[in-house]
């Protein structure tokens, strides 16, 4: 039997006003709908539900029954109502976002603290994974990627700029095994490579050269799926490796690595995170974007 919800609310109304032409004025209906709801239900039912005088409408045991379990009910959904209303319209929820760690440690590591100080009341899910994720799916808000096209039902917008490829060693590494002037000397290194978690495959380690863009087949003692370890790995010595720039700019800045065939940069695209267009006035979420974009901009 479906649920006669309409009729029920009618019902609710009637024992909580105490009178039909009570209920009919805190529904903005007319007395007669209250009486015809009224009649349907119990006649859906089979039994009546109020006992009518011409003065008084008192509950019958049916009607008893009926008021006990459906009036918590009723006060639930209003509940519901009223917090469908609401979530996502303030400064509170939770937000749960899908990224590659490249994106938290380029992106959200400086940023969370000073974002949790502003928004306390916002919790933040992180999924970390190199993955393409089905946001929808996984019931997550939103996802971070390096470019890629999104489907026409989801928003992208990038978050930093076009991000360059950089060669990199510790200067004790370059001076004992030489400095590479061509990619192709990489060959004759250890390379410290990436293999990404999801697809097993190895990162390419790409050129430019006069011919455009092209690839080295390098080799090495040592694969992480964590481009972080790999940069610590090179700070130890251990060999040279290809990672985005702004994953080690800190290194390169201290002296602890050396960039080299930095006239050989590949660059690639920006880190957008996309999001469907339901989210789009989703307040933790909007608030999370722009607090990203300040940070790039200071």
């Amino acid at each position: 039997m479906r649920l006669p919800l309409s009729t029920l609310e009618v019902f609710n109304a009637i024992v909580r006003e105490g009178s039909m032409r009570a209920a009919a004025n805190a529904l903005g209906i007319k007395r007669s709908t209250v009486s015809h709801q009224l009649k349907a239900l119990e006649d859906q039912l089979g039994t009546a539900l109020f006992i009518r005088t011409t003065r008084t409408i008192n509950l019958t045991e049916a009607g008893r029954a009926l008021a006990r379990s459906s009036g918590p009910a009723f006060e639930q959904l209003t509940d519901g109502l009223a917090s469908a209303r609401t979530a996502g319209h303030a400064e509170r929820g939770n937000l749960k976002l899908a990224l590659p760690e490249l994106a938290y440690h380029l992106l959200l590591r400086q940023h969370l603290s000073t974002f949790q100080e502003r928004y306390p009341e916002i919790e933040i899910e992180l999924s970390l994974t190199d993955a393409l994720s089905d946001i929808l799916q996984e019931g997550l808000h939103a996802g971070f990627r390096l470019g890629g096209l999104v489907s026409e039902d989801m928003v992208a917008i990038s978050l930093t700029g076009a991000l360059n490829t950089a060669v990199v060693a510790t200067p004790g590494y370059l001076k004992q095994y030489g400095r590479p002037v061509q990619p192709t000397d990489l060959l004759a290194h250890n390379c410290l490579r990436y293999r990404y978690p999801s697809s097993n495959q190895l990162a390419p380690w790409t050129f430019n050269g006069p011919s455009g863009v092209y690839p080295v087949q390098t080799s090495g003692s040592i694969i992480t799926n964590s481009m972080p370890v790999t940069v610590e790995m090179a700070t130890q010595g251990l060999g040279i490796t290809y990672v985005f720039h702004a994953c080690c700019a800190e290194a390169l800045k201290t002296g602890q690595l050396e960039e080299v065939l930095s006239e050989h940069r590949v660059t690639m695209p920006s880190i957008n995170i996309y999001f469907p267009r339901a989210y789009r006035d989703y307040v933790p979420l909007r608030l999370f974007i722009e607090h990203l974009k300040q940070g790039k901009e200071n």
